[in-house]
C-alpha cells in the first residue's frame, strides 16, 4: 500500500492529476485539481482504493484531508467518489464543525447528499473527527504576513503549498521566504 507519491504533477484535469516519479506517471483522483500546478513537484498523500477490476489512486494535498477522506468512507452508503465530492465543497474545518454541530442543511447543500445521509454522516461521525485538525487557518495567516512583506498573491499561493503546515507559523513564514528568494 502506498502512503505517499513524491514527484512532479505533469497534468490537471478536471477530476485527476498525473504525478511523474521517477519516469511513471500515476493517475491520482484528487477533490481539486487545480490547487496542484503543472511541472511542479508535490508530496502527494494517496488512498489506494481496489475492487474486482479496479485500482485507484486517491490523492490529498495533506495528510487531514485524507484522513477525513478515510473516515468519510467509513460511513454507511459513502463511496470514495462522494467522499471526494464531500472534500471538493469545504474546507476540512467546515465539514467537521458541521458534522459536530448536526448540520444537516450544510451536509445537504453537497451534491447527491440527501437527508438520509446527511443524517448517517452525522451519527456516524459525530464526535469522532477532534483528531482531524487542519491547518488551513495557518495557511491564511501565512498568505497575510507574505503578502504585508510585499510578496504579490500569486508568487505566494505558488509557494504555500510547499510550506510544511505541521510547523508554527515563524518556521512557515522562513520557510516561504527561502523558497520565495530562489
Amino acid at each position: 500500500m502506498f502512503d505517499y507519491l513524491k514527484g512532479i504533477v505533469t497534468k490537471c484535469i478536471a477530476n485527476y492529476i498525473v504525478v511523474d516519479v521517477n519516469g511513471v506517471g500515476y493517475r491520482v483522483y484528487t477533490s481539486n485539481p487545480y490547487r496542484f500546478h503543472e511541472d511542479e513537484e508535490y508530496t502527494v498523500y494517496v488512498y489506494n482504493h481496489v475492487r474486482e477490476e479496479e485500482y485507484t489512486l486517491y490523492g490529498f494535498i495533506s495528510e487531514e484531508e485524507r484522513d477525513l477522506f478515510l473516515r468519510l468512507i467509513d460511513v454507511k452508503g459513502l463511496g470514495p467518489k462522494m467522499a471526494l465530492s464531500i472534500l471538493a465543497t469545504g474546507t476540512i474545518n467546515g465539514i467537521v464543525d458541521a458534522i459536530d454541530r448536526e448540520n444537516i442543511l450544510y451536509l445537504k447543500k453537497i451534491p447527491k447528499i440527501g437527508e438520509k445521509l446527511a443524517r448517517q454522516i452525522i451519527l456516524d461521525l459525530k464526535g469522532k473527527l477532534a483528531s482531524i485538525e487542519s491547518h488551513e487557518e495557518s495557511s491564511d495567516e501565512l498568505i497575510m504576513a507574505l503578502e504585508a512583506l510585499g510578496y504579490k498573491s500569486s508568487d505566494v499561493k505558488n509557494v504555500i503549498v510547499k510550506v510544511d503546515k505541521t510547523q508554527n507559523i515563524e518556521t512557515q513564514i522562513k520557510e516561504a521566504l527561502k523558497l520565495l528568494l530562489k
